[in-house]
């Protein structure tokens, strides 16, 4: 995945901490921080920083499991997921897919399950445009994202206990739509937590 501008921050924190500390010599940190400036991917960051003691440096870290916090990565070279369709049956969008503006779940007697907890994220603002008929969609989201819950249902469910506000520069996420009979839940969870289940989708 590519890096992005925070990930670069990041990294330069724990080079600076490690040659406060002796752990790097002025040499080596300038070296390395000046390919943490260029650095295009995880893996490139990675290096730098794999033989450094980083639990021992007191940089703060984001949570377990989170190697990097949510981020907006307007060039991540991936052709953004738009749609989640599931008549009678399950669909889901997971892992390291990239979302746009706007994105449609719809679920018809069947689940959708939407986890952005590790998406690529290219614009600011998510729209997640929900239609559950009879069945359910499931959107699990980042702890540090600010989620907006906007829809209504009839003879069912549309919710969660995820609205609020996020951290300082990431992604906003609006569930909007509705839901006859079926239910749209939304909730965070730590990217190291399995999801559970919803709908018997998936």
């Amino acid at each position: 995945m590519r890096a992005a501008d925070a990930d670069r921050e990041l990294v330069h924190e724990i080079l600076s901490a490690a040659m406060e500390q002796g752990s790097l010599s002025p040499e080596e940190y300038s070296d390395r921080a000046g390919k943490a400036l260029t650095a295009k991917t995880f893996g490139d960051l990675d290096a730098l920083t794999d033989d450094l003691p980083v639990t021992q440096l007191g940089v703060r870290l984001p949570a377990a499991g989170a190697p990097y916090p949510s981020r907006v990565t307007p060039h991540s070279g991936r052709e953004p997921v738009r749609s989640r369709l599931a008549i009678m049956s399950g669909s889901e969008l997971k892992g390291q897919a990239a979302v746009a503006e706007h994105l449609s779940a719809t679920a018809i007697m069947g689940g959708v399950e939407i986890d952005l907890r590790q998406v690529e994220f290219t614009e600011p603002h998510l729209t997640i445009q929900c239609v559950a008929i009879m069945g359910g969609v499931d959107i699990t989201v980042p702890p540090d994202v600010t989620v907006e819950i906007d829809g209504s249902a009839v003879m069912g469910g549309f919710g969660g206990k995820a609205a609020g506000p996020g951290a300082p520069g990431a992604p906003a996420v609006r569930v909007t739509g509705f839901a006859l009979m079926g239910g749209v839940e939304v909730k965070r969870r730590e990217r190291g937590e399995a999801p559970k289940k919803f709908w018997g989708c998936g």
